[in-house]
């Protein structure tokens, strides 16, 4: 799509010609296609969820990650109040990050993606030649059709030098336009008519100088229209709306840093970058340095370079669940619930018909697959003398509620204090958000592979009690904790019921 420039500062910005192709520059286009599957997997998480049907209860609500909404109907009851969640609805997202230039000529490439709503709607003609909008309706061929809301992926790139975003931000529209599309049907049964509003939208992209030859780039996408009714239910407010919305950041002759895991001589800088309803992390190929030549900034977590695993035969649009299991699961839906499901959306009807036609070896690799291994015993080590898991015996002696492991020199065990610090590299995002909370070890686990986990409980929790009734627990590494020294009375140790006997599945 073409880019015009926006208010507030009409920008010089090049933009993707019509052959995909620069118009000014020469960055390599080959960074943002590294990251193009995860950028791919983010613009259409949730877009459609298993069965796949439009008469699901999950597919009647819909677009609930980055998504911008006119100002107006957003703060219809207030300001809003940023946060990193982009599950919230905003009219706005900001990404900032650090970037490293060695070179005068440096040039910073922003892609902006995300979908527009688009209403499909099926028309059924009388006799007279006049159309009616109707749920459903099937022709004579034996297709049926459906009236359904659809999207249209959108994106528009900026290509500038960092010398001018330092002297002067840029702004650019970023927006769509209005549109509509009339297809008829077999046998005149009537027509699918597509109809999208205009959405009004501006990227203003600034860098601001810390050091030399290091920036602070700041890329804010702003939803610019007005809601035709600002007390409008939220369905209708999505028809202007941008939705998935999401930034890839590269360029030529930079390089960026990692936020969640900078250089030591950079982590206060790293601190100060404010990220609202996004957050960057780096793009690219797996490897360990902190640095690296792409940023997708996304609204849903995750780690520095992403990867979509290479078993997966295509997106299933819920990268939250086990692509074994939504494969078989819709293996097994019915011929009326498949046929429903083609008839509801064009990406539906490709994962029916991939499913439908996977190949054996194909589905076996969905199974499951080893990244890394236990290393291997050095020659004349003593051999363990505990049996296997899976032998008899493997579980004498163990007791969760009174085993203890050694942290620091310290005897660890259920009722003991400790202070979660789990890695910022390599951990689960969702342990990152218990980094520096006291907790209280429960239990402690031996895993089937001879490694050992701390059940623990976090203290300001206010479901503590409660997830220790239950046996749910946070697991931590010994290494991911540090032991506090009690405060008042011992706490009593976990109970030994069933539940703390189960090992944590990791």
């Amino acid at each position: 799509m073409s880019d015009g420039a926006g208010a507030g500062g009409a920008a010089q910005a090049a933009v993707l010609d019509g052959d995909g192709g620069l118009a000014y520059g020469g960055a390599s286009r080959g960074d943002f296609e590294q990251v193009g599957a995860v950028a791919d997997a983010v613009l259409y998480e949730g877009y459609l969820l298993y069965p796949y049907r439009r008469s699901s209860t999950k597919n009647r609500v819909r677009w609930q990650f980055g998504v911008l909404l006119p100002r107006d109907w957003v703060e219809r009851d207030g300001p809003l109040a940023p946060g990193l969640s982009g599950s919230a609805d905003s009219w706005y997202q900001r990404t900032e990050c650090l970037v490293r230039a060695a070179r005068a000529d440096a040039v910073v490439r922003v892609r902006v993606r995300y979908l527009q709503v688009q209403d499909k709607q099926v028309e059924a003609a009388d006799p007279e030649g006049r159309y009616r909008p109707v749920e459903s309706l099937r022709t004579a061929d034996g297709a049926t059709h459906l009236t359904f809301e659809e999207a249209v992926p959108r994106e528009s790139e900026l290509v500038l030098p960092l010398a001018e975003l330092v002297r002067a931000g840029r702004t650019a529209a970023v927006g769509a336009a209005a549109g509509a599309e009339s297809e008829p049907l077999a046998g005149g049964a009537g027509r699918t008519v597509r109809r999208r509003l205009e959405v009004r939208a501006v990227t203003t992209v600034e860098a601001e100088p810390l050091a030399p030859q290091l920036y602070r780039l700041r890329v804010r996408t702003e939803n610019t229209g007005e809601a035709a009714d600002p007390r409008a239910p939220r369905d209708t407010a999505l028809r202007q709306a941008l939705i998935a919305t999401h930034t890839l950041v590269g360029g030529d002759g930079v390089e960026f840093v990692s936020l969640i895991d900078p250089p030591k001589e950079l982590a206060e800088q790293a601190r100060q970058c404010r990220n609202a309803f996004t957050f960057p992390v780096l793009g690219g190929a797996p490897e360990d340095r902190p640095t690296g030549p792409v940023v997708l900034s996304a609204p849903i977590i995750l780690p520095d370079r992403p990867q979509v695993a290479p078993e997966s035969p295509g997106d299933l649009h819920d990268a939250a669940e086990i692509d074994e299991i939504l494969t078989l699961r819709t293996m097994l839906l019915t011929d009326e619930e498949k046929a429903e499901a083609r008839a509801t959306d064009p990406r539906a009807a490709r994962i029916v018909d991939r499913v439908d036609s996977m190949p054996r070896e194909v589905f076996e690799r969905l199974h499951g697959a080893i990244r890394s291994l236990t290393p291997v015993p050095a020659p004349g080590a003593p051999a363990a003398q505990r049996p296997a898991w899976w032998q008899e015996g493997g579980d004498d002696g163990l007791s969760p509620t009174t085993d203890t492991v050694l942290v620091d020199g310290v005897c660890v065990g259920a009722g003991s204090p400790v202070r979660l610090r789990p890695p910022l590299r390599g951990a689960d995002a969702q342990d990152m958000f218990l980094d520096g909370r006291t907790a209280r070890v429960a239990a402690v686990f031996h895993d089937v592979d001879g490694s050992v986990r701390l059940a623990v409980t976090v203290d300001d929790d206010p479901a503590a009690e409660l997830h220790g009734w239950y046996g749910r627990f946070h697991y931590f590494r010994p290494d991911e904790v540090e032991p506090l020294a009690p405060q008042g009375p011992p706490a009593p140790a976990g109970q030994a019921h069933d539940r703390l006997r189960r090992r944590p599945q990791t």
